[in-house]
């Protein structure tokens, strides 16, 4: 199988649409987004509704809406969207690609850890169509950077399992790739003005069961058979042990933001 280029995971739709799997470890073991950000959409937008593209179980959601923001969420794995719909978000079925706004506009369209699972070109007309006047487009990530006796775990246990994996874990994870590809498909629309970058850097201490509890929501293990994927966790298991049993995640959080031409 080949490695899946940096500038296509949207053509990956069975791995785009895997992590309902295991919605409720996914809900509970996913990182959340900087409350610097979170300020900085809401005072940044027109006003206070949200289209969440890809919303999962709803978790930007439900810091959108602490935030005094009003909230509909769209996710193509109805798992997710149930769960997301106990947790108290309005969700709709479907891609963004393919979801009838039914003449609805909205004061920004955000998507957390979930447009590049959405056509770079399509997504971003279908954002400006959607969006009303002065509306503002987030794309979002939080991109992590384990230890080495860590990553190195992951890597080689990944890769003795799963030899064929079209995802590369061995290098050294970069935000610039999902970045340059939603800026490309933000201006081939001629829809907005120039995008912007944003950026947040932060820290997170994890157990060895936190982090486990995480590790069978990543893309990279969501569709392997379950015991190719606890010999993984087995793997990073003993080399989180070697570090005393906990260690500290750096965090960078990168959004790529751009609002409607001729309004800014």
């Amino acid at each position: 199988m080949p490695t899946i280029p940096e500038s296509e995971p949207h053509r990956h739709r069975r791995m785009a649409e895997s992590f309902g799997e295991d919605a409720e470890r996914y809900d509970r073991a996913r990182p959340r987004y900087p409350d610097a950000l979170v300020r900085r959409i809401v005072t940044t937008a027109p006003g206070p509704a949200v289209l969440d593209v890809g919303c999962g179980t709803g978790i930007v959601a439900r810091q959108l809406r602490a935030a005094g923001c009003e909230v509909l969420g769209v996710e193509p794995d109805a798992r997710m969207a149930d769960l997301a719909r106990r947790f108290g978000t309005d969700v709709e079925a479907g891609t963004f690609e393919d979801w009838d706004p039914a003449g609805r506009t909205f004061d920004a369209v955000v998507a957390g850890q979930a447009w590049h699972w959405v056509d770079p070109v399509a997504g971003a007309a279908k954002a400006a169509r959607v969006l009303r006047p002065g509306g503002l487009l987030v794309a979002f990530w939080n991109v992590h950077e384990p230890p080495p006796a860590v990553a190195d775990a992951f890597a080689d246990a990944l890769h003795r399992v799963a030899p064929d994996s079209p995802v590369d874990v061995r290098s050294k994870p970069s935000p610039k790739p999902l970045l340059d590809t939603a800026a490309d498909g933000v201006r081939a629309t001629n829809a907005f003005d120039d995008p912007e970058r944003w950026s947040y850097e932060w820290q997170w201490t994890y157990t060895r069961d936190a982090w486990l509890d995480q590790l069978p929501t990543q893309g990279a293990l969501t569709r392997l058979p379950a015991r190719a994927r606890s010999e993984v966790v087995e793997a990073v298991g003993a080399a989180v042990d070697t570090l005393g049993g906990s260690f500290p995640m750096r965090y960078t959080t990168v959004a790529l933001t751009a609002r409607t031409a001729g309004t800014s």
